[in-house]
């Protein structure tokens, strides 16, 4: 398709221009960038929340399991919402009920009350993601789309990194009830704006009957997909009858729910999207190596906290450095789209990615604070090459009237990614870690002329043995993003060439 993204469906209002374009602008990234740090800005405080509301830490997970849940079940309705109701009706709703659900999710007094409210707040948080795309879209410039897919592509480049770090110093600080309540200035500053600037751009709708069939197919399998991989681990995956049984459940449903909707005459979900290569090559590519990059968001914190005895703050200020040369090099990026041939933007950000992984492999104990920082700024580099040109690319293979359901689509398979990525690379760095320390063990000898009692001197030999397993386990891991990162680079070029603007 030539050209660079669609912006939009039809005929509009004139695109927003000078402080009203940047307001509107920044009030719509900061919403998805809101909605994004929720994902992720409770994960270091489950042992505060647990303690607070008196359960166990296994019982307070259901806290970021029901939110994820609820999101990823949502997401993809954002085109039939988006058809039914309007872009900027489900945007403001939506958004309206994200903010008073985090008022109630940090007045919560108990942990059934968090997780009934968790639900409605992800429920809500799920079609702000792509609707924020879509309006970026629309109140930008035709020529300035590129610019505005970066601005958005910031927001999911920083959201989750920012999350842990946010999280950790409002626990430690003040208390996990904040981690809900900053939602809310936020919240209302983006709700005010939009309804000023950008209620104008509404999209046209169309009544159509509501596949009920399609919608119960959906909740039963992404439900429980997304149980299984938040509780797989905990449970020893297939050990457990609850997992098989989710399993199962999902895959039926999964059958059932494409059967049923590549069928049906008005489905709740627009598969016809995946007609387009472009878009199916862009998103899936997107999908691969967004696992392996978040598998760093999540590893990483993990390690320098268990294995380096840094503190959630200083962890914070290691990763963070990976937003400096991101937010720099979002906007240059957005200049290039439709400009020159994407993907070659694309394999140039994630053959970066790739890199910077295996630089990561090299990673040993006694390193410094610079050794764990220099790594993540230069991931930042390739960031917005890989990020804003796989969306642009998706987002110009589909056609205006597609954009919404292109994006829903789009928001919700990155997020099984992240789902995914979170399983599978804890999963693999425990087996890593316990296969290394079985082999360390068999290369060496208890000390005999410690000067210490036998007992603390195997106490002392097998935390060091600990120690390196772990780190060894770590480098195993981001070896193995790094084969996934290079052959995702490759498998851009299976789309379709698109076309240039001009200018």
């Amino acid at each position: 398709m030539a050209g660079g993204p669609p912006m939009g469906f039809g005929d509009g209002p004139a695109p927003l221009k000078g402080a009203k374009l940047a307001l509107g602008g920044f009030a719509l990234a900061l919403s998805n960038f809101v909605v994004l740090l929720d994902i992720t800005i409770a994960n270091v405080s489950v042992p505060h929340i647990a303690g607070s509301l008196a359960v166990s830490p296994t019982q307070g997970t259901w806290v970021l399991t029901s939110y994820a849940v609820a999101e990823a079940i949502c997401v993809p309705l954002t085109g039939w919402l988006a058809r039914t109701f309007g872009a900027v009706r489900v945007f403001i709703m939506a958004l309206l009920g994200f903010g008073l659900f985090s008022m109630l999710c940090g007045m919560a007094g108990s942990l059934s009350l968090l997780i009934a409210f968790r639900v409605c707040q992800g429920l809500c948080g799920g079609p702000i993601m792509p609707m924020t795309q879509t309006l970026l879209l629309r109140i930008f410039p035709k020529d300035k789309g590129g610019a505005a897919l970066g601005l958005w592509a910031m927001t999911v480049v920083v959201a989750p990194i920012a999350g842990p770090i946010c999280g950790g110093f409002i626990s430690d600080n003040w208390s996990w009830h904040w981690l809900f309540f900053i939602n809310i200035p936020l919240a209302a500053f983006s709700l005010i704006v939009a309804w000023r600037l950008v209620r104008p751009y509404e999209t046209p709708t169309q009544k159509s009957p509501i596949d009920f069939v399609g919608l119960a197919l959906l909740v039963i399998w992404v439900g429980s997909l997304q149980i299984m991989l938040d509780k797989g681990r905990e449970e020893d995956w297939f050990s457990s009858g609850f997992i098989i049984t989710l399993t199962v459940v999902a895959i039926i449903g999964f059958i059932s729910f494409l059967i049923w909707e590549l069928t049906e005459d008005h489905p709740i979900i627009d598969l016809s999207v995946f007609r387009n290569r472009g878009f199916t090559v862009a998103v899936v590519t997107q999908c691969v190596a967004y696992a392996a990059f978040f598998s760093f968001i999540v590893l990483i914190p993990l390690f320098l906290q268990t294995n380096l005895n840094y503190t959630a703050t200083w962890a914070g200020l290691a990763v963070g450095w990976v937003g400096v040369l991101a937010v720099v090099f979002s906007p240059i990026v957005a200049r290039f789209v439709g400009k020159v041939d994407t993907r070659g933007l694309i394999s140039f950000g994630i053959l970066w990615l790739a890199v910077v992984a295996w630089l990561r492999t090299r990673w040993v104990t006694d390193m410094g604070y610079w050794t764990i920082a220099f790594p993540q700024m230069l991931q930042g580099l390739g960031m917005p090459f890989f990020f804003v040109g796989s969306t642009a690319l998706a987002m110009a293979s589909v056609r205006p009237d597609q954009t919404a359901s292109g994006a829903g689509i789009q928001n919700f398979m990155r997020t099984m990614a992240g789902a995914f990525a979170t399983s599978m690379s804890t999963t693999l760095w425990e087996h890593f870690t316990k296969y290394n320390r079985a082999e360390l063990v068999g290369l060496i000898h208890p000390p005999t002329h410690t000067g210490l009692p036998a007992a603390q001197a195997s106490m002392v030999l097998s935390q060091l043995v600990q120690t390196e397993a772990v780190t060894l386990a770590t480098r195993q891991v981001f070896m193995v993003c790094t084969i996934v990162l290079f052959v995702s680079a490759g498998m851009i070029w299976l789309a379709p060439k698109p076309g240039r603007k001009k200018g």
